[in-house]
């Protein structure tokens, strides 16, 4: 839903379109997403039009890069240390 969203607004209709769940859980998405301030709606008659967030998408890319630099030194570290035994395991069968 969210890729489909950044293409620009689209109905909840034209969401579940190419989804496999019920409308009613597609409203319930885009209300977990309404809530925590990723997509905004809006009622155009009787349709609810959705749209991304564009700050939320910021800060949501932010907090991904701030865990990245986190936790990549430590990710490198352990690939090291497995690279190490490996090397070792096939030294001395």
């Amino acid at each position: 839903m969210v890729e489909r969203l950044t293409l620009g607004p689209a109905s909840i209709s034209e969401l579940a379109r190419p989804l496999a769940m019920s409308l009613a859980a597609v409203v319930q998405h885009v209300q977990v997403l309404e809530a925590c301030g990723v997509v905004k709606t809006r009622k155009v008659g009787r349709t609810r039009m959705c749209r991304i967030e564009p700050a939320a998408m910021t800060a949501a890319e932010q907090w991904i890069t701030d865990r990245r630099q986190g936790s990549e030194p430590r990710l490198d570290r352990l690939g090291n240390l497995l690279h190490d035994e490996a090397a070792t395991s096939e030294e001395n069968p």
